[in-house]
């Protein structure tokens, strides 16, 4: 009796420190919430930080809505230059760098397969800048660097896209498929084209008459473009090939 009871003592003490491993490492393991908060935090500081004014900032859940189609993820990693406000044509300061943007690899989820040919347009219409070494390319599989998807933006927005961040482009594009289905075929590759351009730096170029915060000129391609694809708030009705000034601003910067 005594030895069975001596080994279910032994088993208690040795259930007893397993379940403290296990605990011990189950809190090792789960991320800690306020570290999330704490890099959400450093995000908004960085939104600001470009020039955006904290009232133009929407918090959409896991992720921050600048100017209505610029999407800042909350867990995005802030670019180690980002120290000061930035004062298209006009982009963010940070660029898609030397290595990425040779073959910038671009994922077409299922929910945009139906507008494979527009997304198509959109790509040939960034590659085909003269003097541009800059280049999208179409991928099947991961790994991929952009991810265009559709999603139900609301009424008004035609798409969203990310700027780029660590040299690489920005991640995401958001196309409200429903919203510009009824659109012409032009019109709807200008909406995906534009919010590639977001994708590789570029601001609105009529960011002023959008009553916008101020945006950091491309060098030697400065001024408002009645004729720029970068125009903000003209989904549906807006140019639909880059402008001179919209390829001039791409061979700049790429």
């Amino acid at each position: 009796m005594k030895k069975n009871l001596k080994k279910i003592a032994a088993l208690a003490m040795v259930a007893i420190v397993v379940f403290a491993a296990c605990k011990k490492n189950q809190e090792t393991l789960t991320p800690e919430p306020q570290e999330t908060v704490k890099n959400a935090d450093k995000v908004l500081q960085h939104i600001k930080n470009l020039g955006f004014p904290e009232s133009s900032i929407v918090d959409n859940g896991n992720e921050y809505i600048v100017e209505e189609d610029i999407i800042f993820p909350k867990n995005m990693s802030i670019p180690a230059s980002a120290t000061a406000p930035k004062t298209e044509q006009y982009y963010t300061g940070s660029i898609v760098n030397s290595t990425n943007k040779l073959n910038i690899r671009v994922f077409v989820d299922p929910s945009m397969t139906s507008m494979s040919s527009e997304i198509n347009s959109a790509i040939a219409q960034w590659n085909g800048v003269s003097g541009s070494t800059l280049r999208f390319n179409i991928v099947t599989t991961a790994p991929y660097d952009i991810l265009i998807k559709d999603e139900n933006l609301g009424s008004g927005v035609c798409g969203q896209g990310q700027f780029p961040s660590g040299g690489s482009a920005g991640a995401l594009i958001k196309i409200n498929k429903s919203y510009i289905a009824g659109n012409s075929f032009a019109q709807r590759a200008r909406t995906i084209c534009h919010e590639f351009g977001h994708c590789i730096s570029f601001r609105h170029t009529n960011w002023a008459a959008q009553g916008e915060s101020t945006a950091t000129n491309v060098p030697g391609v400065t001024g408002t473009d009645s004729q720029s694809l970068m125009n903000g708030g003209q989904c549906g009705s807006g140019a639909t090939v880059l402008s001179q000034k919209d390829k001039d601003a791409t061979a700049v910067l790429y």
